[in-house]
């Protein structure tokens, strides 16, 4: 089992930042791909970014954000910057334990999932 818990949400004004962090616990050794998701009320859950855990290759399409993790304390990391009122949603890690050298899963191919941390974008 691994257990996965976000931190770092809250409420920002256009422009401003925000570092998410997504820690592991548990049998954290069988974890090969960490994601973040974003939800909003009028979107569906996607995939914003992903680390394979082992490689550790990433992939972070929007150049306004960055992903890192510390090994050591399990944690992946988010830096948000130049928040958008788009960008607000609730932000999920997630877990898959699949072997796999591939940073890009399917939706429905991790095993654990956080509880979520919200963020809010103001004008």
């Amino acid at each position: 089992q691994v257990h996965l818990v976000e931190s770092g949400g809250g409420a920002v004004q256009v422009g401003g930042s925000l570092r998410l962090s997504c820690t592991a616990s548990g049998s954290t050794n069988s974890i090969y791909v960490v994601a973040w998701f974003r939800q909003s009320p009028r979107n569906e859950r996607e995939v914003v970014a992903a680390i394979n855990w082992i490689n550790p290759n990433t992939w972070q399409p929007d150049s306004r954000f960055t992903i890192s993790r510390d090994s050591d304390k399990n944690t992946l990391y988010r830096q948000m910057n130049s928040l958008r009122p788009e960008d607000a949603a609730a932000y999920y890690c997630a877990a898959g334990v699949r072997p796999s050298t591939a940073v890009y899963w399917g939706n429905d191919d991790y095993d654990y999932w956080g509880q979520g941390t919200q963020v809010t974008v103001s004008s």
